[in-house]
């Protein structure tokens, strides 16, 4: 069962020739938002979150290919297909 969107009323306020939004420091500190957002333009409306790095850690990267389940028997095969032996060669 999908959880209900919890609302709150907030105000564009004026920041230079701009306007935005002041979030409350208790969904700051929730979503541990700081620095740079990530806005994106939904059917829904706007979402705002916290940037991610792209880059999966080692530990991150190995939980996701386990998950995977992946056979990798042929892995030594596949990674030399097409090469030749004489060209290991010095």
């Amino acid at each position: 069962m999908k959880k209900q969107p919890r609302t709150q009323i907030v105000k564009l306020v004026a920041i230079g020739n701009s306007k935005g939004v002041r979030l409350p420091k208790s969904i700051l500190q929730k979503y541990g938002f700081s620095g740079t957002l990530l806005l994106e333009e939904t059917e829904e409306g706007v979402l705002l979150r916290q940037m991610q790095d792209e880059k999966l850690s080692w530990a991150d990267t190995f939980r996701a290919m386990a998950q995977e389940s992946e056979d990798w028997q042929d892995f030594e095969n596949t990674i030399v297909d097409g090469l030749e032996m004489d060209d290991f060669k010095s």
